[in-house]
């Protein structure tokens, strides 16, 4: 048996290869939608991939597994669990076989007995693996956004972000009762978890690719917790805020993503069509912003905070330093549904005159008496921040701009300066013309200034 973890550390999301190295079969569980990394390990251990499965459907990155499947002529497994807002809409596709409860999918001399685990979603699937030729014990569980290292999947999505009223606590009575389902289970089988640290679909996930039921029954909250009610409470709070897109995601996965067929390099444009994003990294932005850009610094953070703030309806083009860039940018837009990016621009390419330094303050030259914005999110809100400051989350910032002056000075802060430029670049798009960015964020200014910051 053969089992492989790909890991898209922009996404915190795991997907994984399962193959028989008697036959050659494999399967892919939870496939991003860029194909080629499971294409290519498939190729280079000798295996072929004959079966394509997903856990739920997600509302954190578009799914490919009908690209998978389209492109590899693999049998495409696909929850019918849950109720009939939860159905497939491509599930009449040719080599779509629907999964209950306790059915099997038999992989050469792997198999995995399907599990439904509802309560992060209502037809949300586990896959529990055994290796016949080496034991009838269970030898791990595939958990998707069941059971993560540390925490278990939140079950408010559907709404706080997809906007389905009264489905908050139910979800969660129904996530306490799935937990029990393991009981039986022995404390050897390996847990893989569908995201990790820093994912918005749980509150505390660890950074762990793997771990064991025996591990998190002794260590991880959802499993000591035993009352009910309690369970309740604490699941449903301090979950961090859904970023806008997990709704687009929601719709676009149970329709059924476009089949791509390949991601092609960007064109380089000779003038830019639509929404212009300037992906240049933080410090060259800082030097030079273009009006009528939004600056999202490209690294770690680019697809969620891409996700926040890139309207869906409108072409794209991205302002880049290489080809290189532009299309690893184009590929994490894709992954979040993102596909109408029309190529990229050289910033050399774009009116010198437009560029204007991002104005800036700093701890030393921090000014209390102008209106201070903080752009991070509640949670982070709820452990620092500074007196009197107007909070809206830089993902909500141009729905609720009305509610800030444009007569007034304005200090846009985050934590450390990511998300900072991506703040200052709207509020100057908008009109607002005393705009300034605290630079290294409050992080800098608790530790220059303590005296001027609550910590709670």
């Amino acid at each position: 048996m053969i089992i492989r973890n790909f890991y898209e550390a922009k996404l915190a999301q795991a997907s994984y290869m399962v193959g028989c190295a008697a036959t050659g079969d494999a399967i892919v569980i939870d496939p991003l939608r860029d194909i080629h990394q499971y294409v290519e390990m498939a190729s280079s251990l000798g295996l072929r991939i004959v079966a394509v499965t997903e856990t739920h459907i997600h509302a954190d990155f578009l799914s490919g597994s009908r690209e998978l499947a389209a492109a590899t002529g693999a049998k495409l497994f696909l929850s019918d669990e849950g109720d009939t807002s939860w159905k497939y809409g491509y599930s009449r596709d040719p080599h779509v076989v629907l999964l209950h409860d306790k059915d099997r999918i038999t992989i050469g001399n792997v198999s995995f007995e399907v599990m439904h685990t509802p309560g992060h979603t209502p037809e949300h699937l586990a896959f529990l693996l055994t290796d016949h030729p080496t034991s009838s014990i269970p030898h791990s569980l595939f958990a998707g956004d069941f059971v993560f290292v540390g925490d278990v999947g939140r079950p408010d999505l559907l709404e706080r972000a997809a906007n389905i009223g009264g489905t908050m606590e139910a979800g969660a009575r129904t996530l306490f009762h799935s937990l029990k389902r393991l009981a039986h289970l022995p404390d050897s089988l390996l847990l893989w978890p569908g995201h990790g640290s820093g994912s918005a679909c749980g509150k505390s996930l660890g950074g762990s690719p793997v771990t064991s039921l025996g591990y998190e029954r002794r260590s991880n909250w959802a499993f000591l917790v035993t009352d009910e009610d309690r369970f309740i409470d604490e699941i449903l709070a301090g979950q961090p805020e859904p970023p806008l897109y997990f709704k687009e995601m929601k719709f676009r996965n149970q329709q059924g993503p476009p089949v791509l067929g390949a991601m092609p390099p960007l064109v380089p444009l000779e003038a830019p069509i639509g929404q212009l994003i300037d992906i240049r990294d933080a410090d060259k932005l800082r030097a030079g912003s273009y009006q009528g850009a939004i600056d999202i610094p490209y690294g770690k953070s680019f697809t969620g905070w891409a996700g926040w703030v890139v309207r869906y309806e409108e072409p794209v083009t991205l302002i880049a330093e290489s080809q290189g860039t532009a299309d690893s940018a184009g590929r994490d837009m894709a992954t979040i549904g993102l596909d109408w990016v029309r190529g990229w621009i050289s910033p050399q390419g774009l009116d010198p005159s437009r560029f204007e330094p991002i104005r800036a303050v700093t701890c030393n030259t921090f000014d209390s008496d102008a209106l201070i914005l903080d752009v991070r999110g509640s949670n982070e809100r709820r452990m620092t921040h500074i007196p009197g400051s107007v909070h809206i989350p830089f993902g909500h910032l141009r729905e609720r701009i009305s509610e800030l002056p444009k007569d007034r000075k304005i200090i846009v802060h985050c934590a450390s300066g990511g998300r900072s430029p991506i703040a200052y670049s709207i509020l100057h798009n908008a009109g607002f013309q005393d705009v300034w960015e605290l630079i290294g964020g409050i992080s800098a200014l608790q530790e220059k200034n303590p005296e001027v910051v609550i910590v709670f």
